[in-house]
């Protein structure tokens, strides 16, 4: 093999003798030119440049970065918001994690890795059973080291005694206690905020890069179809930045609740009317789904998203504005309120209202909270047969009366309800009916309608027995005035598919091929359809030690 030239700096009568004993005379060497040229035009010029990059500072994302550093990567996380945290930051911030962990050792627990898959195979659990086993087996086996993953890095929980929840058969569940008492720094003082400010800190402390306000909007790959993937493109200030991953990129940016034609794939009763828990703090958009899918991802175990198990879409506790979802109050406190609207009013008992849809009509038991109740909220429910919108149920309204409100100790007026078109009040049921209007709800509601229909669940209340939907032992006349109608159409939460991964978070494309450079975890990923935090620490812990492993 013959020797370089010690000198890089080749003249050009050099270049052109070799050029013309190679064949290549001025038109050869004038074609070079438009191909160097060329490729230089779809080699993106790189902004910035680590050997992992992150889209999501969720909890996935954040767990992804400490581990990548943790072995040896230059890390940059990105993240569409103005501040980290995603989902997570508003959660409840309970992690069910065993296989044997320090706190459940400390209360004398007996667990392991096989009870923990055993546990989460369970053929009898609607999600569950659609689960990838080789997955739900990678996650039990790393169980316990994530759970001392997060205690190693900052996290604290509550000193109690674990509880056993979910189809786990071994008290496994505990909860992060809040790290202050600020609520710029918790958002809305939830427990969540204790799993994500630790982590945001350790991170930063470790030498993460993390670029706020920066939003996903393309994913690079050598070609559309094939080679390896090379870096992102964020969108920030209404300018491109492109970032170079050396090893390799992780989606980790949350589901696609918040994308309405996304999540109709899996379900086009899915229409804009349904709202998503965690906003306005952050919204669900499917981006880095889509764009993987785009350079030839595969999404898995679809039938999960629609299999009427664990809360994918839930009933509203919260009536009376805009974001009511079960387990999350926004309060005044916080600095999303402006954007939330108001609290809601938390109801305690069915008994004291009557739910109806957009046509002023009762469907359905109040008391219930089943799938069955969610179908019934999703179905026709008053749609004109003829004209209009044809999917998704439309509005779902409480009706209530004074009393009611004396019962349940409720003060309805702002900032506990949205008067924006989200709860009224009026001195009859025909006023009140003229007065509902909102953006979801396309027909005016007859006061004659609503008339009728309060008048006969009276009646029901005087006979002790529901006639139409069999609501146990109807309690309470609605005849006192002033009269309410809130909000209470079921809200979205979980994100139960997404791309297709394997044990090592690498994407798998259409062709069942690895595509290379791309990892992803969190609501993100398809495949296992638990729950909340345990599935979303766990597998960005294994996406970040496995990006940050890859070849560069």
């Amino acid at each position: 093999m013959a020797r370089k030239s010690a000198d890089p700096n080749v003249s050009r009568r050099n270049f052109l003798k070799k050029s013309a004993t190679l064949g290549l005379g001025s038109a050869g060497l004038a074609s070079l030119g438009m191909e160097q040229q060329a490729e230089a035009q779809n080699r993106p010029r790189w902004d910035r440049v680590a050997d992992v990059v992150i889209a999501g500072a969720g909890a996935s994302g954040l767990c992804a970065a400490i581990m990548a550093r943790d072995s040896g990567a230059s890390v940059i996380v990105i993240e569409e918001n103005h501040d980290i945290g995603g989902h997570a930051m508003v959660s409840g911030g309970r992690v069910p994690l065993g296989g044997g962990t320090s706190l459940q050792k400390k209360y004398g627990i007996t667990d392991s890795a096989d009870q923990v898959y055993q546990d989460h195979i369970n053929f009898k659990n609607r999600a569950f059973r659609y689960g990838d086993r080789e997955l739900v087996r990678m996650w039990a086996d790393e169980n316990a080291a994530t759970f001392e993953f997060l205690l190693e890095n900052g996290v604290r929980f509550i000193d109690v005694e674990p509880t056993a929840e979910g189809g786990s058969r071994v008290p496994r569940l505990f909860r992060a206690q809040l790290p202050s008492d600020d609520f710029k720094q918790t958002i809305n003082g939830r427990n969540g905020s204790g799993i994500v400010r630790p982590l945001e800190a350790s991170g930063r402390a470790k030498g993460v890069t993390f670029l706020v306000r920066h939003k996903l909007s393309a994913i690079i790959r050598e070609n559309p179809a094939s080679g390896k993937v090379l870096g992102i493109t964020a969108q920030f200030e209404n300018r491109n930045v492109n970032i170079q991953a050396r090893k390799g990129v992780i989606i980790t940016t949350g589901g696609h609740t918040s994308n309405v034609n996304f999540r109709r794939i899996f379900d086009p009763r899915l229409t804009e009317e349904y709202q998503v828990t965690g906003e306005p703090w952050s919204k669900q958009t499917g981006d880095g789904e889509i764009l993987a899918m785009s350079i030839g991802a595969s999404l898995w175990a679809t039938g999960t998203q629609t299999a009427e198990s664990g809360s994918p879409i839930s009933k509203t506790r919260h009536i009376g504005c805009k974001y009511g979802y079960v387990n999350l109050r926004w309060l005044p406190e916080s600095p999303m309120f402006p954007l939330a609207g108001a609290s809601g009013l938390t109801v305690e008992n069915f008994q004291d209202l009557i739910l109806v849809n957009q046509a002023g009509m009762r469907f359905w038991n109040e008391m219930d909270g089943s799938h069955e109740f969610l179908a019934a909220c999703l179905a026709n429910n008053g749609n004109p047969l003829r004209d209009g919108k044809k999917n998704g149920g439309g509005p779902i309204w409480a009706i209530f009366d004074s009393d009611a409100v004396v019962r349940e100790k409720w003060d309805p007026k702002p900032p506990n309800v949205d008067l924006n078109g989200w709860f009224f009040s009026a001195d009859t049921i025909g006023e009140l009916a003229g007065k509902i209007k909102n953006p979801h709800q396309l027909q005016v509601i007859s006061p004659s309608t609503l008339e009728q229909t309060v008048a006969k669940y009276n009646s029901f209340v005087e006979m002790g027995k529901d006639a139409d939907f069999a609501k146990p032992t109807p309690m309470y006349k609605i005849q006192k005035p002033p009269f309410y109608a809130a909000w209470s159409t079921p809200i979205l939460h979980d994100t139960l598919t997404g791309l297709r991964i394997n044990t090592k978070c690498q994407v798998i494309d259409l062709r069942g091929q690895i595509i290379p450079g791309l990892f992803c975890a969190g609501e993100s990923a398809g495949g296992f359809a638990l729950h909340g935090l345990p599935r979303v620490t766990v597998f960005g812990r294994i996406a970040g030690r496995e990006a940050a492993n890859a070849p560069a």
